[in-house]
């Protein structure tokens, strides 16, 4: 049994749940939409602003593999209307620079060009110094931009210049050491 999927999900005032033809949707007030399709094998039920889901046959190993996986993502989309993700991204290294541009960020990261990236509908980007904080209210979406800006200039091992997320920890290499003059005798 899955410990995930037995938890019901209570939906806060301001969010509308529709279930149906296997479909499920989740809108705010602002009017910003998530649905997805019910995963084969769940059922969803919509009760008095409580939403759970049930398997609806347990011998079958991938119902109840879904029935987890359906149930985190309408938490997700649950929170993500209601609250929002963000992710926080550094850049560090001389030199090395974010600009946005209206709906795209510039970057300046030691190459002989900028890189342009545009921002995703329901991705916003706001920018203090070195620092990206990435939020919207897709889950999957939010993680994605952020894989795709630190993909870029990753962290490098020696000197730690490049993106990463906050509060990363990059292993340092200890570079060449030169043995002072140990073979000039």
């Amino acid at each position: 049994m899955s410990k995930i999927g037995k938890k019901i999900i209570i939906v806060p005032e301001g969010i509308k749940v529709e279930i149906k033809d296997k479909q499920i949707d989740f809108q705010n007030g602002k009017g910003e939409k998530l649905g997805f399709k019910i995963l084969q094998g769940v059922s969803a039920s919509l009760e008095d602003k409580t939403l759970s889901f049930t398997v609806d046959n347990k011998k079958i190993r991938q119902s109840r593999t879904n029935w987890g996986t359906m149930r985190a993502l309408a938490n997700n989309a649950v929170i993500g209307l209601s609250k929002g993700f963000e992710k926080v991204l550094e850049i560090e290294g001389i030199g090395y620079k974010v600009e946005k541009d209206g709906e795209k960020l510039a970057f300046k990261l030691g190459f002989s060009h900028l890189i342009h990236f545009s921002l995703p509908a329901g991705i916003k980007a706001d920018i203090a110094k070195n620092v990206i904080k990435i939020s919207g209210y897709d889950k999957a979406l939010v993680g994605k931009v952020a894989a795709e800006i630190r993909e870029f200039k990753k962290p490098e091992p020696y000197k730690g210049k490049g993106i990463r997320y906050q509060g990363e920890i990059i292993k340092k290499k200890v570079g060449k050491k030169v043995e002072a003059a140990a073979g000039a005798a």
